[in-house]
């Protein structure tokens, strides 16, 4: 399969219309869906039931959209690395969610710094989920993931620490000197929802919880009244005085990964996996 061919098949996937595929593409319909008849007649396989009114995915269809968005992907990264590589000096590129794992980030980059034939590392602080999208598109060497937030598909990976969650409440509120609570509980809170965080083509998935994009912005609403939110245990060292936290044991525990692409063969991100890992 070319890479072209996968471009037009995700575009008309995504969009289960070949007139917008067509205009997102910038082509001409017919030579589109030639160009899909084509490529199920070469696998063997229906890839889209076709009406008058609507496109719909097969099963083939369906694992074909989710291994071509792998395939474009990697030949994305693989040019934006390639690009990187001869544009200046050898560093690596690490993204972290802001916020997250700052005691951990600021060790391991003291002790990385120290050792010998250390580079230059470009930390990269994102939103909620974007460092594993950094990392797949080759805008990042190495990443700090968090399961079970993050996937790691696809990703080779080592697990550096593992936590539990907490409910962040108003400090007055009235559940706020329970000596725990369960997810069923933070979940039924009518008057502090939980927040609606992005999903990675930028839409919010629905509910009614408050829409937002970093935790600055949460502990804001949740200071307010307005929210509460499952968070590692290690956040409460960002919180203030007019938040209280409630252990939630049955909530599902939160693991901290260093990731890579399988293929990377950089000693400095060798050397930076190893560092972390030690720490």
């Amino acid at each position: 399969m070319e890479t072209r061919e996968l471009r037009y098949f995700v575009a008309v996937a995504e969009e289960l219309h070949f007139g917008r595929a067509a205009q997102r593409l910038a082509m001409a319909q017919p030579p589109l869906s030639r160009a899909i008849q084509q490529l199920e007649r070469r696998l063997g396989v229906v890839l889209l039931h076709r009406t008058a009114r609507a496109v719909a995915l097969t099963e083939a269809g369906s694992v074909l959209l989710r291994e071509a968005r792998i395939a474009l992907d990697a030949v994305e990264a693989a040019e934006r690395r390639t690009r990187r590589a001869a544009a200046g000096p050898p560093g690596v590129v690490l993204a972290t969610k802001a916020g997250a794992s700052s005691e951990l980030l600021s060790k391991l980059l003291d002790a990385y710094a120290a050792e010998p034939g250390a580079v230059a590392v470009e930390v990269m602080l994102c939103g909620p989920g974007e460092q594993e999208g950094l990392l797949r598109e080759g805008r990042a060497d190495v990443a700090l993931l968090h399961r079970p937030f993050d996937t790691t598909a696809g990703l080779d990976t080592e697990d550096l620490h593992t936590e539990q969650q907490v409910v962040v409440l108003p400090a007055g509120h009235p559940l706020a000197n329970r000596s725990q609570m369960s997810t069923a509980e933070v979940t039924t809170l009518t008057d502090l929802p939980l927040p609606r965080w992005p999903r990675r083509g930028g839409g919010y998935p629905d509910g009614p919880g408050p829409q937002v994009r970093d935790h600055t912005q949460l502990f804001q609403l949740i200071a307010l009244g307005r929210a509460c939110a499952l968070v590692p245990e290690s956040l409460r060292a960002q919180l203030r005085d007019d938040h209280a936290t409630v252990p939630v044991p049955d909530a599902p525990t939160v693991t901290t990964v260093i990731a890579w692409p399988p293929h990377s063969r950089s000693k400095a991100v060798a050397d930076l996996v190893r560092t972390a890992t030690r720490l």
